[in-house]
C-alpha cells in the first residue's frame, strides 16, 4: 500500500491557502478516482482507491501542519507502511507559483509539516511533490503570507499544476519516481 499525505491545515478558515496547497492536489487526485477524502480516521481524514494492482490511502492530517508526524507516524505504524512508501504533497514558498519540483529523500527545506514528519518518522526517505506558491513580498511576515488565500490568478495559474501533480503521483506511485523527476523538474 501507498500513502500519500498532502500538508494543510483542517478547518474552513483555511481552505484555499498557500499552506493547503497539498489538500488542494489530494482533492484533485481523489476526484481523478472517483472518491473522496472524507473519512475521518484518528488524526486524519482519509479516502482509498486503487492504481492498477497498487492500493493507495490518501491522507489529510488533522493536527496542523507544524504536527502532520505525528498523525501521519500513526497510521504508517497502523498499516506498516515505510517511509518509502509515502509520498509527501506540500506548498513551497521557494519555488515559483505553479512549478513542481519533486525529490527522492532530503531535507525539510524550511517546511514545518516536512520537518514534522522527518522527527516522527525518523527518516528523510520519503518521496515529495512540492508545489511552488512564490515568496512572500518584502513587507508581508512568511505566516501570513502562507496562511492568506489564493488570488483568483494565482488559482488560474495553479490550475494546471494541480493536474501535473496528480500525475506526478500516479507515477511515482506505478514506480516511476525517475520518470516523474525528470518530466516535471523542468
Amino acid at each position: 500500500m501507498k500513502l500519500v499525505v498532502g500538508l494543510g491545515n483542517p478547518g474552513e478558515t483555511y481552505e484555499g491557502t498557500r499552506h493547503n496547497l497539498g489538500f488542494m492536489v489530494l482533492d484533485r487526485l481523489a476526484a481523478r478516482y472517483g472518491t473522496f477524502v472524507d473519512t475521518k480516521k484518528k488524526k486524519s481524514m482519509i479516502g482509498r482507491f486503487r492504481i492498477g494492482k497498487e492500493r493507495v490511502m490518501l491522507l489529510k492530517p488533522q493536527t496542523f501542519v507544524n504536527l502532520s508526524g505525528e498523525a501521519v507516524l500513526y497510521m504508517a505504524s497502523f498499516l506498516r507502511i515505510m517511509p518509502e512508501n509515502i509520498v509527501v504533497v506540500c506548498d513551497d514558498v521557494n519555488l515559483p507559483l505553479g512549478k513542481i519540483r519533486i525529490r527522492k529523500y532530503g531535507s525539510s527545506g524550511g517546511h514545518n509539516g516536512v520537518k514534522s514528519l522527518i522527527q516522527f518518522l525518523r527518516s528523510d526517505n520519503f518521496p515529495r511533490v512540492r508545489i511552488g506558491v512564490g515568496a512572500p513580498p518584502e513587507h508581508e511576515k512568511m505566516e501570513d503570507f502562507v496562511l492568506g488565500k489564493f488570488s483568483g490568478e494565482e488559482l488560474g495559474i495553479l490550475e494546471p499544476s494541480l493536474t501535473k501533480a496528480c500525475e506526478a503521483i500516479e507515477m511515482i506511485i506505478n514506480g516511476e519516481m525517475d520518470n516523474a523527476m525528470n518530466l516535471y523538474n523542468t
